[in-house]
């Protein structure tokens, strides 16, 4: 395996162990060595420039797929991981299927013949040649050569069956290294391998081992000859045929910083050689194979240096050629960009680490903070909105208008009402983290307490509202979580500039890194993953977002709403000018908005009335497009086109208008046809509007009320981190009660269970007040 230290073995016997090693460049050479190896050895016919970003993978035309002993070879090194192999066929055969040129270097040929001399060897022995090797558990030591020369076309032979299932056909092409210094040999290697590619044929390479000379016996395998690898035929080839993308395929998920299973190993998703090189720590080589993973890195290196785009990836990882053709997060993906950033998983390391030391602070240092942060919106308010015109005119240069520019919009008005909510937020801290909720005396002695703590890690998407971006760091300040935050681009520069404002504060008290701002919309996939460092997600935006988020979460808890099909019930008996300003408010205040009215219900007396006629001119006068639901479409001659999707979200000047029958019949229309987010009814009659109160089952359910009011500063929780539609924790708008959990305390004086059981104790269990309680130095008080 890769896994072991050994850092002072270099290239060095690497190069020199095979004649498959064509001074591959360590990666401790020089520029100018490397240039000098180009020119004299390897100057391809094609040059390409490969490829900067994982996105930029998707258009790769041209793949060679590296199969490393180790994917494609059993435990026992003595045959074939068929399973393993026929993924990777299919994966391979999809891609052809749609159009790309597939190259394929593959190990294999001597485990192959391995297994078929061994059964020979076996059918020859005597019977008491077979008891005597299988007491002693040994295997008949074998030529690797010979192994080779046997399992080649056993091999092809399995690869063109595997293939053929998808109607591709493949060829063999043996190679040794003289041929790619022979200029006559390199020139029938072009020619043979365009040829094969325009003919829709896999080329599948491999060294000649038949005649290469044998590898050094494993010694931890008792004889078992090593499997030879191939990382530098498949990144030489790569470069004579001009690909796109190397993919080699090893059996770790990619480079670590150190070996996987040592203390701080961290899989690296990026590297750039001239930057990161300092930052790796290599292990052994694989115990199959004659390379490690120096030996694929400096492959993957020399051919990124010669254009060619390269990922190191688990070939044991399902669908991972596919997902890496699709730009992926999946693997090493080797650029020549150096990072800029901190690596996600050091941010959610960090951002544990910093909510820790924010849990340890008094509800008055965290309120301070908060405070600090508010006093910056209103002093750098200047910088604020010069950053914020560069995303607004950003946004109607790409052709964004309507609700998107409208969110994405800031003013004084804006951050001055931001600020207040802030300042509301940290009044509210003093007594949040470390409250007692409850107080129990389990016996004379004992005392068992319930307080609140901070959820832990959180991880906020939000889109073009730049103002959550402050909000939910005060929210998380305030309840004492460690926070990344990952905004649209489409307010990236006032993101930026807002952020660094909450490193600022935070720098009072703790670091700064508490709270991170995501930067690359393809970390969010690794992070939805990272279930020990992440405790909850809250996406605020589209519905397509939050489902999005949902769906791609692998053990972490997504608090948000689905949609934001909210409505507004016009009763029987009501005030007739309530009605309009609460059905105007609810639509035009804010369209664009997750509460704002989507659909109207009127009681069916209502149509034909002034009533009616009103409510649809102050509608139109606002320039709301109406849309009518299949029963007034089909009471009204003449009128708006009909709606036949009652559960739409327009996000915009658009409404549905449906009639119903009465309270019931409103109840059961929001109830099947809304989205729990916040429903309204407008009446006089205090029995319908308690009824509608009880049997709604939205997370907000008002009386004569517009549905705008669901919000957590109009709410006076300061600010909200999201509306949540879902029935456990927290439900409707998210404030800093959303973002606690809560912890037992127990304080006793030696007792053991046995004490209880012998009856030496009694259980008292008894209520104890908690009208005035301080934990660990933090007022917390509540009450009964």
């Amino acid at each position: 395996m890769f896994h072991a230290v050994r850092t002072s073995q270099k290239l060095t016997a690497y190069r020199n162990s095979s004649v498959l090693c064509y001074n591959i460049p360590s990666l401790n050479q020089t520029k100018s060595n490397i240039q000098t190896n180009k020119n004299n050895l390897y100057t391809s016919s094609v040059s390409n420039q490969h490829a900067l970003h994982r996105n930029d993978l998707i258009t790769a035309n041209r793949v060679v797929v590296k199969l490393g002993s180790a994917v494609i070879t059993r435990e026992d090194e003595c045959g074939i991981a068929l399973g393993r192999l026929a993924s990777i066929v299919e994966q391979v055969s999809q891609l052809q299927n749609q159009g790309k040129d597939m190259l394929m270097v593959t190990s294999g040929a001597v485990a192959f013949g391995k297994q078929k001399l061994r059964q020979e060897i076996i059918m020859s022995m005597s019977m008491r040649q077979t008891i005597s090797q299988r007491e002693t558990r040994g295997h008949p030591i074998l030529e690797p050569r010979a192994c080779a020369a046997a399992g080649q076309s056993g091999l092809m032979s399995l690869y063109e069956a595997m293939f053929l299932q998808y109607g591709i056909r493949t060829a063999q092409v043996l190679l040794t290294k003289p041929d790619f210094y022979n200029e006559f040999t390199r020139k029938n290697l072009h020619s043979t391998l365009n040829e094969l590619l325009k003919l829709n044929i896999i080329p599948i390479l491999n060294a000649n081992d038949a005649v290469a000379p044998p590898p050094e016996t494993d010694k931890d395998l008792a004889g078992v000859i090593s499997v030879k690898d191939n990382d530098s035929l498949a990144a030489r080839l790569a470069v004579e045929v001009g690909a796109d993308l190397l993919i080699i395929m090893s059996d770790v998920n990619g480079l670590y910083n150190v070996p996987p299973g040592q203390p701080g190993s961290r899989l690296l998703h990026t590297y750039c050689p001239d930057s990161d090189v300092d930052q790796i720590v290599f292990g052994e080589k694989s115990r199959v194979g004659l390379g490690g993973m120096e030996s694929k890195v400096g492959a993957a290196t020399w051919a990124l240096k010669h254009g060619v785009s390269c990922v190191i990836c688990n070939g044991c990882e399902d669908n991972a050629i596919v997902n890496i053709s699709q730009g992926k997060k999946v693997g090493t993906f080797f650029t020549s960009q150096p990072s800029t950033g901190t690596p996600v998983e050091v941010q959610a390391l960090q951002a544990r680490e910093g909510g820790r030391l924010l849990q340890a602070l008094s509800g008055k240092e965290r309120a301070a903070i908060v405070h600090r942060l508010a006093d910056l919106l209103i002093e750098r308010k200047i910088d604020i909105l010069t950053a914020n015109q560069q995303d607004v005119s950003s946004a109607y240069a790409a052709g964004l208008t309507g609700p998107m520019v409208a969110r994405l919009f800031l003013n004084e008005k804006k951050l001055q009402t931001l600020a207040d909510g802030l300042r509301q937020i940290a009044d509210d801290a003093l007594s949040a983290v470390g409250r007692v909720i409850k107080r129990t005396q389990i016996s004379k002695g004992m005392e068992l307490r319930q307080i609140t703590v901070p959820i832990g890690v959180l991880m906020v998407i939000f889109e073009s509202r730049p103002d959550a971006l402050p909000q939910v760091a005060a929210l998380a300040i305030c309840s004492g979580n460690g926070l990344l935050l990952k905004g649209g681009k489409e307010a990236s520069v006032t993101n930026k500039l807002l952020h660094g404002l909450v490193e600022e504060a935070l720098e009072m008290f703790v670091p700064k890194e508490t709270i991170s701002l995501v930067s690359r919309r393809e970390d969010i996939q690794d992070l939805l993953h990272m279930s020990d460092d992440i405790d909850l997600v809250i996406p605020r935006g589209s519905s397509e977002l939050v489902k999005t988020i949902q769906e791609a979460s692998k053990g972490i808890p997504v608090l948000g709403h689905s949609e934001g099909v909210c409505h507004v019930y016009v009763d029987e008996r009501v005030n007739p000018e309530m009605a309009l300003r609460i059905v105007k408010d609810s639509k035009c205040d804010y369209p664009a908005a997750c509460n704002a009215m989507e659909t109207l219900l009127l009681h069916k007396s209502h149509i034909y009335t002034p009533l009616f006629d009103s409510i649809c001119d102050t509608l139109k006068q606002a320039n709301v497009t109406i849309h009518l639901g299949p029963r007034i479409a089909a009471a009204i001659k003449f009128g708006p086109p009909e709606e036949t999707n009652m559960k739409k979200e327009y996000g915009a000047l658009e409404c549905a208008v449906e009639i119903v029958n009465g309270v019931d019949d409103a109840i059961n229309h929001i109830n099947q046809y809304g989205s729990s987010h916040t429903d309204t009814i407008v009446t006089e009659n205090d029995d319908h509007a308690e009824r509608f109160l009880q049997m709604v089952d939205s997370a907000c359910v008002f009386h004569n009320s517009s549905t705008r009011f669901a919000d957590g500063y109009r709410f006076g929780l300061g600010a909200e981190v999201g509306i949540s539609t879902s029935r456990i924790h927290a439900r409707g708008p998210v404030g800093m009660e959303g973002l606690l959990t809560t912890k037992w305390i127990l304080h006793g004086s030696g007792e053991t269970v046995a004490d209880f059981a012998e009856g030496k104790q009694k259980y008292i269990h008894e209520k104890l007040s908690i009208a005035t309680v301080t934990h660990n130095g933090n007022s917390a008080v509540s009450s009964n």
